[in-house]
């Protein structure tokens, strides 16, 4: 509505102030003359009907939306032939009033078009590449919300992801827990219940403070350890600076479920994970060892690596990074395959005032 009071002031005030000038230019030439005024107050009237018929005409086969080589002899056409409609209605009348102006010009048609042109060129160009930009301007809008929808949409089914044949194996060792130890069997359906309650709320958060995915952690770890025993060894290790940081949800607990299911899984005599994390040139650095061979990363990683790997592009952009690679034999000699998690600093900042919020609509 704004824009409509805007464009209908421009038209009244626009061309009222056009015609009153020439009109004033004649009247102390002249003097005053009934026919003129009057057919000043037509022009203005007629200008206001042309030119928002030319309006409502690029609006309705929408010219703006093509290309300037089309656009172009569009314009110029439709100048000539608003200035041919003012000039066949002018020029009789100026012809009646004042003949000696036509004595004086020997192609009097030629310089009323001109003139008229010039004026709906003037108006013409204005409003087309108003709206030129405008469009221009709207789609590039468009774009920028389709992408961001695209990308949000992405990063919501990344964010939600939780093994399957996770929660199969945790539920038939905590069953099988049930009559030899009922009170630990509690304990890992409670583990259990707090996984898939993240798992659920992760679709609904960007990130969450590094501690919360640490329990996380935790949990699954514990699970991991009634079906493995003995053979699953762990150990975090937290710099204290980090723990209020904003990590990817669940994005740990994918990488840690990774490392056991490609690394300790398959070792003989089982094997570690060991997660760390600290402040490295103002960027939070979380590294993840593990008992394993990395291989080749397409096929060892699963979907857990590229899945790390796309949510921090969607996150962070390219200031993230996620490398995985094979160290050296570790202590005991056995193959280490270490996880490096590079997040930046801004990123700290950016989603610190979301945490409060998040963990408000969390409890609701």
């Amino acid at each position: 509505m704004a824009k409509q009071k805007i464009y209908w002031f421009c038209q009244l005030f626009g061309w009222t102030l056009l015609i009153l000038v020439e009109y004033l230019a004649y009247l102390l030439e002249y003097g005053f003359d009934a026919d003129t005024f009057y057919l000043a107050l037509a022009n203005i009237f007629l200008g206001i009907t042309l030119t928002h018929l030319y309006r409502l005409m690029i609006k309705r086969w929408r010219w703006v939306q093509l290309p300037f080589v089309q656009l172009a002899p569009r314009v110029l056409f439709s100048v000539f032939v608003l200035a041919i409609i003012m000039t066949m209605i002018n020029m009789p009348v100026d012809w009646r009033i004042v003949p000696d102006k036509f004595v004086e010009e020997p192609w009097p048609v030629i310089g009323y078009i001109l003139s008229w042109g010039k004026t709906m060129l003037a108006w013409v160009l204005s409003y087309t590449v108003y709206n030129y930009l405008e469009q221009n301007r709207n789609a590039e809008i468009e774009k920028i919300l389709l992408k961001t929808s695209i990308r949000e949409t992405e990063a919501k089914v990344l964010r939600s992801q939780l093994n399957p044949h996770f929660v199969f194996n945790a539920l038939n060792s905590i069953r099988a827990l049930v009559y030899e130890n009922p009170t630990k069997a509690q304990q890992g359906i409670t583990q259990l219940s707090n996984l898939l309650r993240n798992s659920l709320l992760a679709d609904r958060r960007k990130t969450v403070e590094l501690r919360e995915e640490v329990k996380t952690v935790e949990d699954y770890l514990a699970l991991e350890k009634v079906r493995y025993e003995d053979r699953l060894r762990s150990e975090i290790d937290l710099d204290g600076r980090t723990l209020y940081w904003q990590v990817p949800p669940m994005m740990l607990q994918t990488l840690v479920e990774n490392a056991i299911k490609h690394g300790v899984s398959k070792a003989v005599g089982g094997g570690f994970v060991a997660v760390q994390s600290s402040i490295d040139a103002d960027k939070l650095r979380i590294v993840i060892r593990n008992t394993g061979t990395l291989g080749d990363k397409g096929a060892s990683g699963g979907f857990g690596l590229a899945n790390t790997a796309q949510r921090l592009e969607l996150l962070y952009g390219p200031e993230a990074r996620f490398t995985i690679e094979q160290e050296d034999e570790g202590e005991n000699g056995e193959p280490v395959v270490c996880a490096e998690i590079i997040i930046p600093a801004q990123s700290e900042s950016l989603f610190r005032r979301r945490s409060s919020a998040d963990l408000l609509t969390d409890q609701h």
